[in-house]
């Protein structure tokens, strides 16, 4: 069978989303289906494993089922199978597995663990079908924060990574201190809009010099510091300022460094990838940068930037084309590096 042929059935279920999708050929995607959990975890004001769990195995046969229907084809027409092995929830990674291993083993197709990463990168060559390596990614998310030099289709390493919260994360608390809601990444990015970007003027934390990781539990604590010190003097909070002022001292960093990278290791292309990726103001910034250092910036369409089983496939396909594939021992690995 010719690569551009393959069928890829992928699953991915490392958090909160319940996914599957069909692709051809790694970049054509027949179907992407995703059934999320936010309206569950919103009153918990994150995500609480146990029931996430409990929703990826109510959820995973209705999904795949809608997602052969929806791309026109039948278990026996799938030629791979790829599943996202960790990062992520145990207990969540676990309900995708289960499910690829009994799928592999009842059909005799053959199975692809993959980072969840690496997915998120590769949600890139299915938004821009002309992506090739190598190039520098920027991975923003929940669970995240990673300067990624990326060499090959299977080959990357990491340059630099948060050492404490990932920008998502900060983000959720810091929307949840100005009592915005869950998921904070959003709401932040819309009221932001409204504000002063420099209305208080939070601490940019770079580290030391040259560094590439990143430190977000500071300014975190710094917004909490501003808002009970505001309260305790009677003054009104600006709540868009606050957020627009928390964000610009956030990506302030992350651009800097980003860039500052892609043009201290010579790579005239960068992406994005992950949920933070679709931050309108990120990627403002970076399209700035970029044109600056004449670096050519990519980056995935919303639903792409979320987690979802096609950026999985890219991935596996991308796999199994250099001869990896994994066996029925696959197991979940929560704290997989990449």
């Amino acid at each position: 069978m010719k690569d551009k042929n393959l069928l890829t059935m992928a699953i991915e279920s490392s958090c909160d989303e319940t996914s599957v999708a069909i692709l051809r050929g790694g970049r054509d995607v027949l179907s992407n289906v995703i059934a999320s959990q936010i309206d569950v975890h919103k009153v918990f004001g994150g995500v609480v494993p146990e029931i996430a769990s409990r929703h990826h195995l109510s959820n995973i046969n209705r999904v795949t089922e809608e997602a052969l229907k929806e791309a026109n084809v039948k278990m026996r027409d799938i030629d791979l199978i790829g599943v996202t092995y960790g990062p992520g929830l145990v207990g969540a990674l676990l309900i995708g597995l289960a499910t690829a291993k009994a799928f592999s083993l009842a059909t005799g197709k053959p199975l692809v663990g993959v980072h969840h990463i690496q997915g998120h990168i590769c949600a890139n060559y299915i938004e821009h079908k002309n992506l090739e390596p190598p190039f520098m990614a920027l991975v923003i998310s929940g669970g995240h924060t990673n300067i990624v030099e990326v060499t090959d289709y299977n080959e990357c390493r990491i340059l630099g990574q948060t050492r404490d919260d990932a920008a998502g994360e900060a983000y959720d608390k810091v929307a949840r201190v100005l009592g915005l809601g869950y998921p904070g990444g959003p709401k932040i990015d819309k009221i932001a809009r409204e504000g002063n970007p420099h209305a208080v003027e939070f601490k940019r934390v770079f580290l030391e010099k040259d560094s590439l990781d990143f430190s977000f539990s500071g300014i975190k604590t710094g917004v909490l510091n501003y808002v009970n010190s505001e309260k305790q003097a009677g003054r009104e909070i600006h709540t868009a300022d606050v957020a627009a002022s928390f964000q610009q001292a956030v990506l302030d960093v992350i651009v800097a460094k980003t860039v500052g990278a892609a043009v201290k290791m010579k790579k005239d292309k960068i992406v994005l990838a992950g949920g933070v990726a679709a931050n309108s103001r990120l990627r403002d910034m970076m399209k700035e940068a970029c044109e600056k250092e004449g670096i050519e910036l990519y980056y995935p369409s919303p639903v792409l930037c979320t987690d979802n089983a096609a950026m999985i496939g890219c991935a596996a396909y991308y796999k199994y084309r250099a001869g990896y594939t994994d066996d029925l021992t696959l197991d979940a690995v929560p704290q997989l590096p990449l």
